[in-house]
């Protein structure tokens, strides 16, 4: 099969189409022919050789699938050839052809395409697990979400939104349409404004209940000063370094904030799909009424993946940007 490989760590230009090995599913997958796989940033920092892939998964990029089975592991009872199906992987989407296990695959919604599909999977299921699976999300209490505008974040203020909480979003000014269209009540620009006076003039100086991060060290000291009694902080990643200095500790003591970081990726197959299921029986039908959308950037033919990659470095993307596999 053709399948998107990597020269040798470093920049996108190192991204080729060669020949790799189709893989065949082992008792309890599905073989899944690709009609369309997307970005995340994951992607670029195993690009990089930065973030090797878990044991035993391919070392193909791509995290999430969106296509049609064409052959099912011995074990496998509730999908037959013919299905269209998306899903999160733990590598392989930019190739024709990838293996997922049966139980983290879903049913396409039949209102989205393979290309809308494809944008589903890792940001739905990263947001659901950061706010009803850690931060335990309430109606009537407050969030805000950093890079509102990412895939990630768009998710998350849709989710957000549907289970009835107030939504706050830090994002760069030319993105507050999409971020207030989905459901954010204030959109921060964070290159002009002072997040934590914004969060606390817009919460009467209560601060937030939750608060989804993606940016880490330059900003725990707001993250903290921007928090509710009893707030959760959920980190995602370390996009702005691993070290903070001069930290000043007692808000965490005196309000009784919970942090927590999570990744997705190296998971148990267990895990993954209890997450899968609960998202499903929690947003499928969503998604089938329009109330939940990906929110799509863009498409690119995977011959185009160097440009996709540039274009996701360059932060210009609101929402996912999408590999149409041909």
């Amino acid at each position: 099969m053709k399948a998107v490989l990597i020269k040798e760590a470093g920049a996108p230009e190192n991204l080729y189409l060669g020949e790799w090995e189709t893989p065949q599913p082992k008792p309890h997958e599905v073989l899944v022919q690709v009609k369309a796989t997307a970005l995340n940033r994951a992607d670029t920092m195993q690009r990089k050789g930065m973030y090797p892939p878990p044991p035993g998964a391919s070392p193909i990029l791509g995290l999430e699938i969106a296509g049609i089975i064409t052959a099912i592991g011995t074990e496998v009872t509730q999908w037959k050839i013919g299905d269209k199906v998306c899903g999160l992987i733990p590598g392989g989407g930019y190739a024709e052809y990838a293996v997922i296990p049966a139980s983290q695959a879903l049913p396409i919604p039949s209102n989205l395409s393979f290309e809308e599909a494809a944008g589903v999977p890792e940001v739905f299921l990263t947001a659901f697990q950061a706010i009803n699976w850690i931060g335990q999300l309430q109606k009537g209490e407050s969030i805000l979400i950093h890079a509102g505008a990412s895939g990630v974040g768009t998710a998350a203020i849709q989710i957000a939104k549907a289970i009835g909480a107030k939504v706050f979003v830090t994002a760069s000014k030319g993105k507050h349409e999409t971020c207030l269209q989905l459901g954010a009540e204030k959109a921060i620009d964070y290159k002009t404004e002072n997040f934590q006076e914004q969060v606390l003039a817009y919460t009467d100086g209560k601060g937030v209940d939750m608060l989804i991060d993606f940016i880490a060290a330059p900003y725990l000291q707001q993250n903290l000063n921007s928090m509710n009694f009893d707030g959760r902080i959920v980190i995602l990643a370390l996009m702005g370094g691993l070290t903070a200095t001069e930290v000043n500790m007692l808000p965490i003591l005196f309000k009784r904030i919970r942090i927590q970081g999570s990744t997705l990726r190296a998971r148990t197959l267990e895990y993954k799909a209890r997450l899968t299921k609960d998202l499903y029986d929690f947003a499928w039908e969503r998604f089938e009424t329009g109330e939940f959308k990906p929110v799509i950037d863009s498409v690119y033919d995977w011959t185009e993946v160097v440009a996709a990659h540039e274009y996701m470095e360059a932060n210009k993307n609101i929402g996912k940007i999408i590999l149409r596999v041909s």
